[in-house]
């Protein structure tokens, strides 16, 4: 969501621009996907050795006023931010409550977990102090408790050209339709919005891995698989509007939130732009990009002076197709050749909240990147034992449930997740770090984490229920509670109330 834009208004002949040159750089694409897939089928390609492969985070995050409610200033706060070193790694999010925080590349070595979690904890710490200097605080949480309707006004949404332009050509797209919000959980939320404000209500952890362009079916099938579990011990976002909904309310806002489907007919069918996808990757990663070029109509066609190799409009267009595990090409200027660029795909995983602490987020990086690393490696190719249908289902149950619930794995039994994550995620996930190289010491620390979380059942969602169910539903004292654990910095299965 980050690129900015110079237009928030467009005419036909900018759509039909727009797509002539997404056309020529999606067939830019083809020709680099054919030609390393020959260099792999010719045994030409060790390009991407496992010293090579690196990671790397993205961060919403909340500015509160001291009374725990949302507070607009994140304009301020980028401008304290100029004298800092950290300013080109922050960004602002849609509403003027909310700030992106971009983690440096982290090269995937035995240090890397360790590296994230001092990466994460220098920009949160040097964020936290400007916060402070503008008379704010800063908080992690999926969706914000004491978030209300009233704060999800045009007047809060900060002014970047790419959001004014995306409210119009959402709503465009729409027919004027309003965004209808319906999620039922505990409690029952509907809730009727007429712009896309709606989707700063959730704010999340986004992993990026870059993955050996040989595994990268596997490793996007795996990840899509992994989902569930994931979602189920990372969930942070149980309330929303003072309403008890799912273990990880933020899935069905974002999803209902920009609530655009496909071309003409389509725009209010089953194709969506924020979804789990629509299946398993069968060939190629290039599936992808050729589905969103011809599934979804362009949203914001801004014209760049860039060339073909660039791929400058089609990473716009791919921007605005959300799935929850979103494949990425991306380059790097080459090290070897001065004026040359090396090219890699990466997986950004998206479905874990932000929070609730530095080291409970890397204890859940730790997860991912280990179970999908062991997964994408396995003799028995994972996709061939659950269906598509199955890990989609799997996912929107353990986003609502949480770690209460069961899911159908790859042996074919119906499994708590408690059990799914202690019994298989965890060993898998282990082995994976192994596999990567990563310290031992790190790997033990960072899955006890995981460990201890998932046998007491404390996740950043039970822990608000909890505290919730003790103290009664006021939202300004559940969130100035939890900012307090979180700024213990103790993991989450640690928390009192």
């Amino acid at each position: 969501m980050g690129q900015e834009i110079t237009h928030s208004h467009f005419k036909k002949s900018d759509f039909d621009c727009y797509r002539s040159k997404l056309d020529a750089e999606l067939a830019w694409v083809e020709k680099w996907f054919a030609q390393r897939n020959k260099e792999e089928s010719d045994g030409e390609s060790n390009r991407c050795h496992q010293s090579e492969l690196s990671i790397g985070f993205e961060l919403e995050a909340c500015l509160l006023d001291k009374k725990g409610e949302p507070a607009n200033c994140n304009k301020v706060f980028l401008e304290h931010l100029e004298k800092t070193s950290i300013i080109s790694q922050i960004s602002l999010e849609l509403a003027q409550f909310n700030i992106e925080l971009n983690s440096l590349v982290i090269t995937l070595n035995h240090k890397a977990l360790s590296n994230l979690e001092q990466e994460f904890s220098r920009l949160w710490n040097i964020c936290s102090e400007i916060a402070q200097e503008i008379g704010c605080t800063l908080v992690m949480v999926g969706t914000l408790p004491t978030l209300r309707e009233e704060h999800l006004t045009l007047e809060n949404m900060s002014p970047m050209t790419r959001y004014k332009a995306l409210n119009e050509q959402v709503l465009r797209s729409r027919k004027g339709r309003a965004i209808e919000l319906d999620i039922q959980g505990e409690e029952t939320l509907k809730s009727i919005h007429h712009d896309v404000m709606l989707e700063s209500v959730a704010t999340s952890f986004q992993l990026h891995l870059q993955m050996p362009f040989s595994r990268s079916v596997r490793y996007y099938n795996a990840a899509i698989i992994l989902s569930a579990p994931i979602v189920a011990v990372s969930a942070n976002s149980p309330f929303l509007f003072g309403k008890a909904l799912w273990c990880e309310t933020r899935i069905p806002v974002f999803e209902q939130a920009v609530a655009v489907g496909g071309f003409d007919g389509a725009a209010f069918g089953p194709i969506k732009r924020v979804s789990f996808g629509s299946g398993y990757a069968q060939n190629s990663l290039l599936e992808c990009f050729e589905e969103n070029n011809e599934h979804y109509p362009i949203l914001l066609p801004e014209i760049f002076d860039s060339n073909v190799d660039d791929l400058a409009h089609l990473g716009l267009h791919n921007g605005t197709v959300w799935r929850w595990n979103r494949p990425i090409l991306a380059s790097i200027q080459s090290a070897s050749q001065k004026n040359d660029r090396e090219y890699h795909v990466r997986l950004e995983h998206r479905v874990i909240p932000a929070g609730p602490t530095v080291v409970d987020s890397i204890a859940n990086a730790a997860l991912f990147y280990g179970a999908v690393t062991a997964l994408a490696n396995q003799y028995e190719i994972p996709e061939k034992q659950l269906s598509f249908v199955q890990a989609k289902e799997n996912f929107y149950l353990s986003a609502k449930q949480g770690l209460k619930g069961k899911v159908t794995w790859l042996t074919g039994q119906n499994l708590p997740l408690k059990a799914l994550i202690l019994d298989y995620i965890l060993p898998m996930a282990k082995d994976g770090l192994n596999q990567l190289g990563i310290a031992r010491k790190d790997i033990d620390y960072y899955l006890g984490i995981i460990e201890q979380r998932t046998r007491s059942g404390q996740n950043g969602a039970s822990w608000q229920r909890q505290y919730v169910d003790k103290n009664g539903k006021n939202m300004k004292n559940l969130t100035l509670a939890y900012q307090k654990n979180q700024n213990s910095g103790r993991p989450v299965h640690e928390w009192t109330y």
